[in-house]
């Protein structure tokens, strides 16, 4: 058995959750017994296992004082962050404020949740084109929009540009009543819902209708110059070879590109080729580019989720 002393009465009860749901959380994870007496916290149960909860308390604690509002879901995000590496540190991740949204009357930090989202984005500031390859939920799309809305908010560019590849813009889109822009609007509107996320309905639109931000299918960005521009391709494995070398050409002066997709979930015809898979080979050990690779475990959606994906890894090589 291990005690540790949280003096702080407020930020014990965070810590502890609504009538100690998060300490449920780590005996539910790792098999310890979790007391408290007073500002005394016990953990007993297998040495290793009760060093992790321990000093993952430790951080919690400190990242609390510090003022971090944790959240539930937070503490299965630490634990994955700790039991995946002892010696990271919680409030490097945690306190990586990429952007506050004031959606509404609320003031909420977007941050990093695991080891891959912060690499991830800190590969966005430092590099000027960022591949991020993984599965759904790992944050991929909602981080590049959140340090694209940073960078505008802080003028480091003119203009954010959000591009999708429309991939039946062929004859089934033929039959949706409108226009070209009506009819491959469905296949946007995940950027607009992770837009309206972090900003207020009409500062979203202002911007929209100015042009500041755009919201485009990738075919429409054939034969432009993107100079002074945040530019993110999403769903980027269903782009063909010729779209990939496309887009990133268009690149100009003062630009950064993100390009975010999942080559397990690609929806191009039988017998073509991912512009995402064929891009990592080609632009593989070019200077100024990092590819960025999230897997399961930077999952950050429902926990079913990430088991949900581990099920189907293991049954692509079982097949």
């Amino acid at each position: 058995m291990k005690k540790i002393e949280l003096d702080d009465a407020n930020a014990l009860r965070t810590i502890l959750g609504d009538h100690g749901e998060n300490l449920r959380q780590l005996e539910e994870k790792t098999g310890v017994v979790i007391k408290t007496r007073g500002n005394t916290v016990m953990v007993d149960g297998d040495r290793l296992q009760v060093d992790l909860v321990v000093n993952l308390l430790r951080e919690l604690y400190e990242l609390v004082l510090a003022g971090y509002p944790l959240f539930p879901a937070d503490i299965e995000y630490a634990y994955r962050i700790k039991a995946g590496q002892a010696n990271a540190s919680l409030r490097q991740v945690f306190f990586d404020k990429v952007y506050i949204s004031h959606k509404g009357s609320k003031r909420r930090p977007i941050t990093p949740k695991t080891i891959g989202q912060k690499e991830y984005i800190d590969a966005i500031r430092n590099y000027d084109v960022v591949f991020g390859i993984g599965p759904a939920g790992t944050g991929k799309t909602y981080l590049a929009m959140a340090m694209a809305i940073a960078a505008l908010t802080a003028k480091d560019v003119d203009r954010i540009v959000l591009a999708r590849p429309a991939v039946e813009a062929g004859e089934r889109l033929g039959f949706l009543p409108g226009d070209l822009l009506e009819k491959v609007n469905p296949y946007l509107r995940p950027l607009y819902d992770a837009l309206h996320d972090m900003l207020d309905f009409s500062r979203a639109r202002q911007l929209l209708d100015k042009g500041i931000i755009e919201v485009a299918p990738l075919a429409f960005m054939r034969g432009r110059t993107l100079n002074d521009s945040f530019v993110i391709l999403d769903e980027a494995q269903n782009s063909s070879a010729e779209q990939m070398k496309m887009f990133l050409t268009r690149l100009g002066f003062g630009s950064k590109a993100v390009i975010t997709g999942d080559i397990t979930q690609t929806d191009l015809p039988s017998g073509k080729q991912s512009g995402l898979v064929t891009v990592q080979k080609i632009l593989k050990g070019v200077e100024g580019i990092a590819f960025c690779y999230l897997t399961q475990a930077d999952v950050v959606r429902h926990p079913l989720v990430q088991k949900i994906i581990a099920a189907y890894e293991r049954a692509q090589l079982d097949s």
